[in-house]
């Protein structure tokens, strides 16, 4: 048994702010309790850099840290799309992609 599911990628760095949390913490609280979207992970990077060009990276000789983040979920795409809509006010322009894909099996709470 498959799904159609639309997976979604937020592009952020570890000092982005949101309203009153850190950006990546106002994005989980919406995802869960506003959407309740299923399987989010939240990915820190050790290296990486934006169309800005600055070099954001893990190593000792740097006091500031400031890494980036990914976080990335899916649900069927009515639920993926309306969870975008309201990020889309949080989040920088650009930063988020999404792709259609399937899930295999039942989904199970875990």
């Amino acid at each position: 048994m498959t799904e159609e599911v639309l997976m979604v990628r937020v592009y952020l760095h570890e000092a982005d702010h949101g309203r009153r949390k850190t950006l990546m913490q106002e994005i989980l609280t919406l995802l869960q309790d506003q959407h309740g979207v299923e399987g989010v992970t939240v990915f820190r990077g050790i290296a990486g850099f934006g169309a800005g060009g600055e070099v954001r990276a893990d190593d000792i000789l740097r006091l500031n840290v400031d890494l980036p983040l990914m976080i990335q979920f899916f649900d069927v795409p009515k639920v993926a799309e309306a969870a975008i809509g309201i990020l889309g006010d949080l989040v920088p322009g650009g930063h988020i992609v999404s792709w259609p894909a399937k899930r295999y099996g039942a989904a199970t709470p875990a």
